[in-house]
């Protein structure tokens, strides 16, 4: 007698098993319905297949023929033509994103990967061995931790200046808090992000960054100094907190990573070319991220805190501010200027005090006494300083000098320039004279 052939998957194996056992009344059909997860009206109608057909009435009726929710080849093609056309450098996340959103096309992500790892648009990347840190939990509250951080990269793709993207995320929700573009990661930059991040949200707990000079002094010998953007969070009554490794803040680290992917892309499909449409248009983007991929709190209090602090000292304290001492005649030097304090009354009660100059963005100048401000008037203008940079701020530097020096120095001269009729002129004399055709040559037919 020949023995039949059944091919069976795994699952189909397993219910064999508790299909004979409901069979041989090991175990009850309601026992043979929880272990399958489904209901007993099936487990009664696998059996009564199975007393029929035997172990080949388990067999999925579907298999080898074509799925009912299959796509068809019109469109498949259809969604790998705009991939080619609009999303060729696009990942299967993000390029289904915008199918969905731009065209309507709705399809899973692993399909999509499939269809563009066969078209050659997609690469299957092998993935790193992950190296093994601690991890730190989220904190609770929205609000309390806010980690920063400026990420440089050719965000327009060559069609607009290399610049650095300001970030501030939540610890608690990894919300993006605020984006800003700049053209150098400086203390300007994050003192004005933060100046928008007061307004929209008010005044978080701590912030969270590296060790960077803009943060922290980390000279042995000026220990306990202040640099200008700590000093002026700390005069906010916000926490100050510094990572020792990129992991430390591995959050916003892997939210440079994604805005590198997306945000790129985004500013392409929006013909975003420019730092200052770009930032205009950030709150959009910002909204659309955390709809994506932000997550609740555990705690649903909200940990900022109002901003107690009028206009005209918030201007104050996001400026860059020195000490100096007023001499006899009531006199200080700033940079390489000197200023001369107007006194009102009795101007001897402020010989040898300390006062402190603010210098906002734009250059103004206010002198502050016991946060009072004083009239003061310059008497020797000296030369502009040269500004100190650093490794994240020397290439904007650089660029900026070539393109002055390129506007300075090189002027395209018009077409009749005298320069263009002297050179054609001695091209004209320089040439040799031309000889008359022999003879021979004009007997020559044609």
């Amino acid at each position: 007698m020949r023995k039949e052939t059944v091919t069976m998957s795994y699952k189909e194996l397993d219910r064999l098993q508790i299909i004979q056992g409901s069979v041989n009344r090991h175990i009850t059909q309601e026992q043979a319905a929880l272990r399958m997860g489904i209901s007993v009206r099936q487990v009664k109608r696998l059996v009564h297949r199975y007393r029929n057909e035997g172990p080949a009435g388990l067999v999925s009726r579907r298999r080898g023929k074509r799925p009912n929710n299959a796509f068809t080849p019109e469109f498949k093609s259809a969604v790998i033509s705009l991939l080619k056309e609009r999303y060729s450098d696009f990942g299967p996340t993000l390029a289904g994103e915008k199918l969905r959103e731009v065209h309507g096309l709705s399809l899973s992500t692993e399909t999509l990967r499939k269809w563009m790892v066969e078209e050659g648009l997609w690469r299957e990347r092998r993935r790193k061995i992950a190296r093994i840190y601690q991890r730190r939990m989220r904190r609770p509250s929205y609000g309390e931790l806010i980690q920063i951080d400026g990420s440089p990269h050719d965000w327009f793709e060559g069609r607009g200046p290399r610049c650095t993207l300001i970030v501030f995320i939540d610890d608690a929700t990894s919300a993006l808090m605020a984006l800003r573009f700049a053209p150098a990661e400086t203390t300007r930059a994050y003192m004005e992000t933060l100046r928008g991040y007061l307004t929209d949200h008010g005044v978080p707990l701590a912030l969270y960054s590296d060790r960077h000079s803009i943060f922290r002094v980390n000279n042995p010998e000026r220990e306990g100094e202040l640099t200008q953007f700590t000093r002026a969070i700390k005069t906010l009554g916000i926490e100050p907190i510094h990572a020792n490794t990129p992991q430390a803040k591995g959050r916003v680290e892997r939210a440079n990573q994604t805005l590198q992917d997306r945000l790129v892309k985004e500013l392409r499909l929006q013909g975003i070319s420019d730092i200052e449409t770009a930032n205009a248009w950030l709150p959009e983007f910002i909204e659309a991220y955390n709809n994506r991929f932000a997550t609740a709190p555990r705690d649903s209090a909200n940990a900022h805190l109002d901003v107690h602090h009028s206009e005209e000292e918030l201007n104050h304290i996001f400026s860059y501010q020195a000490k100096r001492v007023l001499s006899k005649n009531l006199t200080f030097q700033y940079k390489t200027s000197a200023f001369q304090i107007r006194s009102e009354g009795r101007g001897y009660r402020l010989r040898n005090s300390v006062v402190t100059v603010c210098e906002n963005f734009e250059g103004e100048i206010a002198v502050l006494y016991e946060g009072r401000a004083l009239g003061w008037e310059k008497y020797v203008d000296g030369p502009e300083p040269l500004p100190l940079d650093d490794e994240k701020s020397v290439h904007e530097r650089v660029d900026r000098a070539r393109v002055n020096l390129r506007s300075k120095y090189y002027v395209k001269p018009k077409a009749d320039h005298p320069w263009h009729t002297r050179r054609t002129q001695s091209h004209e004399q320089a040439k040799p004279p031309r000889l008359p055709a022999r003879k021979s040559d004009m007997d020559k037919p044609d």
